[in-house]
């Protein structure tokens, strides 16, 4: 399976959708589009994450990079990983809370509420 990332703004927010695997292949696409973003002036980083089906160590790490690089550029990452149950939840909400970096993450279940609450001061 292939990796997609669909880039949108969605008022101050850049909002990359990612579907498909991230895996040692495909996981420097999203390292890619999130530099981007950065190097276009957005400071403020959505990763939508719902329509990932797998996730490997690789994608975990590109997840780790891209939230230390928006921190060191004073901005923000926030992930949309819906809950879907708590035994049926997403695979990379499972794999992040598996390997205990989970709360690391800002985690919303879908893009109103990412996009909604406010940036801090």
């Amino acid at each position: 399976m292939t990796l997609t990332v669909d880039a949108e703004s969605r008022g101050e927010w850049a909002v990359l959708r990612v579907a498909g695997e991230l895996d040692l292949v495909t996981s420097p696409v999203v390292r890619q589009h999130v530099h981007d973003a950065v190097a276009d002036g957005r400071r403020s980083v959505v990763l939508d994450l719902s329509q990932v089906l797998f996730c490997d160590s690789s994608g975990v790490g590109v997840l780790v990079a891209s939230r230390r690089l928006m921190r060191s550029c004073a901005g923000q990452l926030r992930l949309i990983l819906p809950h879907r149950g708590a035994e049926d939840g997403s695979h990379v909400n499972r794999v992040l809370a598996a390997l205990g970096v989970r709360r690391l993450f800002d985690c919303y279940p879908d893009l109103e509420s990412a996009t909604a609450e406010p940036l801090p001061a």
